[in-house]
């Protein structure tokens, strides 16, 4: 996965829960890659009605906003001083707008849920992280908690299928531990069916079709340590796990709004709620 010089990261700002984990997580992935970064703030409609919104409230969301803005501008120059940093308030759903944004100059959007409590929050109309992640364009980084870099074995945990989407789902981890001077840990998880000769194939078939999918970039990237598991189980009981001191968990994802492979439209949003560690969507090519 190819990133251009022109490329910003986009970042989601809630004016009622501004995340410092997740500017921090920005601000740190803004000075990997040298790129600039874009703070969104979107102010939802006031009513789910075409009437215009009444002008003082929105006048008070729109201070609030650019209160919020400046704060979080502030907090991301403290982090990574001399960054290049764009602020930007816009009315509008915000993960409709967020969408938007990753399909232009947008190398990821990255956004917060450490609010999001309950898998109902998850799928609900306010949720930004759900919508978002399976909607995207561009890669989509959901920051629940800080990021544990006292491990000097960091990895990145990527799930893997043996599908078109996991493929860059892979591509996209490789790219992340090289800038990172961090490793690899491939994870494939295959649903128990039946005892005797059908487990011993499921497991091989498995372990199989990891080995190709990551041989590409294990080539790719020599200097970046893989290691690779096969397991039985349910997905997003697995890779919670198998993610639980990692410096991020990558998924991948079919087009746009549909998942695939390992059942990811259930295994993202379990992720989404599970997961200890910063959860990556990446979708999948075309």
């Amino acid at each position: 996965m190819t990133r251009s010089a022109e490329q910003e990261i986009v970042v989601g700002i809630d004016p009622l829960d501004p995340s410092v984990p997740t500017l921090a997580w920005a601000a740190g992935e803004a000075g990997r890659r040298n790129q600039p970064l874009r703070l969104v703030l979107a102010v939802p409609p006031l009513h789910d009605t075409q009437h215009v919104d009444s002008t003082p409230e929105r006048m008070s969301l729109r201070a609030r906003g650019r209160q919020a803005l400046e704060s979080a501008r502030e907090t991301v120059l403290r982090l990574l001083p001399g960054a290049q940093v764009v602020t930007e308030l816009t009315y509008g759903r915000p993960a409709a707008v967020l969408c938007l944004r990753s399909e232009g100059s947008a190398s990821m959007v990255v956004v917060g849920s450490h609010r999001l409590s309950t898998p109902a929050e998850l799928l609900s109309t306010r949720s930004v992280a759900a919508p978002l992640s399976a909607q995207a364009a561009c890669p989509v980084v959901v920051v629940r908690a800080p990021e544990s870099t006292a491990d000097p074995s960091a990895r990145l945990v990527v799930g893997v299928d043996g599908s078109g989407p996991s493929l860059e789902a892979v591509r996209f981890a490789f790219e992340e531990a090289g800038l990172r001077r961090a490793g690899v840990h491939a994870v494939g998880v295959w649903q128990h069916r039946a005892l005797g000769l059908r487990e011993e194939f499921d497991s091989a078939e498995c372990a199989r079709l990891l080995a190709a999918t990551v041989a590409e970039q294990v080539q790719d990237h020599p200097d970046v340590n893989c290691t690779q598991e096969v397991c039985s189980g349910h997905p997003v009981e697995e890779l919670a796990r198998a993610s639980a001191d990692a410096l991020g968990l990558v998924v991948g994802r079919r087009g746009s709004g549909g998942y695939t492979g390992m059942r990811l439209g259930s295994v993202a949003h379990g992720l989404l709620h599970r997961a200890e560690c910063p959860v990556i969507t990446v979708p999948g090519a075309g």
